[in-house]
Formats: C-alpha cells, sequence, structure tokens
C-alpha cells in the first residue's frame, strides 16, 4: 500500500507542476528577454614580474690546425714503346669475274577490252508522302483539391534542454 500512495503522490506532483509551469515559464522568459544584461565585471590580471635571464657566455672562436701541402708527384720517365715488327702477309687471291647476266625479255604491250558503259539510272518518280494526321488529346484529368487542416495548437511542454530561466 505504501508503494502505491507513493506512486500516487508523485503522479500527482508532476501533474500539478506541468499545469502551473506554462504561464511562469512565459513570465519568467518574457523577463530574461526584456531585462538588459547586467554588466559584469572583469577581473584584473595582477602584473607578474620575471627573474633576471642569466647571461649566455660567447663562444669562442674555433682555430683549425693549417691545412697541410699537396705533394707534388715527380715527372716519371716511361720507357719507350716497343716497335711494332712487320709482318709480310700472303698474297690475296684474285676475285673472279661476275658472269654476266642476260637481258629480260620485253613485256608485249597488251591490249585491254575497253570498259563497259555504265548503265543510266532513270529518273524514277516518288509518290508524295501522306500527310500526318493532327492527333488531339483528351485533356488531363486534374486532381482533386486537398482541403487544408487546420492543426490544434501545440500544448505548452517545457523542455528540458532550453535555458532556465535567469535568476534574480
Amino acid at each position: 500500500m505504501a508503494s502505491t500512495s507513493g506512486l500516487l503522490a508523485t503522479v500527482l506532483a508532476m501533474a500539478v507542476l506541468l499545469a502551473g509551469s506554462s504561464s511562469s515559464c512565459q513570465a519568467a522568459r518574457h523577463l530574461a528577454d526584456a531585462t538588459p544584461p547586467a554588466a559584469v565585471p572583469v577581473p584584473t590580471v595582477p602584473a607578474v614580474t620575471l627573474p633576471p635571464m642569466p647571461a649566455i657566455p660567447a663562444v669562442p672562436a674555433a682555430t683549425l690546425p693549417p691545412m697541410p701541402a699537396v705533394p707534388t708527384v715527380p715527372n716519371a720517365a716511361l720507357p719507350p714503346m716497343p716497335a711494332v715488327p712487320k709482318v709480310a702477309l700472303p698474297p690475296m687471291p684474285a676475285v673472279p669475274a661476275v658472269p654476266t647476266v642476260p637481258a629480260v625479255p620485253a613485256v608485249p604491250a597488251a591490249s585491254l577490252p575497253p570498259m563497259p558503259a555504265v548503265p543510266a539510272v532513270p529518273n524514277a518518280v516518288l509518290p508524295p508522302m501522306p500527310a500526318v494526321p493532327k492527333v488531339t488529346l483528351p485533356p488531363m484529368p486534374s486532381m482533386p483539391a486537398v482541403p487544408k487542416v487546420t492543426l490544434p495548437p501545440m500544448p505548452s511542454v517545457p523542455m528540458p534542454f532550453l535555458a532556465p530561466p535567469p535568476s534574480a
């Protein structure tokens, strides 16, 4: 019995809240929209003094040892090239003479028969094209008009994602 009465009390409390919240919500929203926002003072940040930075020591200039001298290459005397010995080659054999080619016999002139004449195409008289009859289509059936339906007004329900009214 205790759980039923607790549930009934919760349902009644929610019904009272929902029934009475529509006018108070609209009044709070009107007040929030009509009231100019208050000037918010901006806090100032205190000035911070930093400790002095230590001086960076100077880097000494690096001295490099002198470059060693490039040794010179002495002029080397090369031995003389040996002489190529002369070689006696045997005599070349004689190339045989190329035989003469007999003359090509002359081709007799052939007489071809004359080309036949192309027959003339007679002028053909074509019958006239028949006229295309004009077709009239019946009118399109009109769509019946959809009656305009007026919807009942939406009930004012507080939305959980809207901004809460500003505190006074």
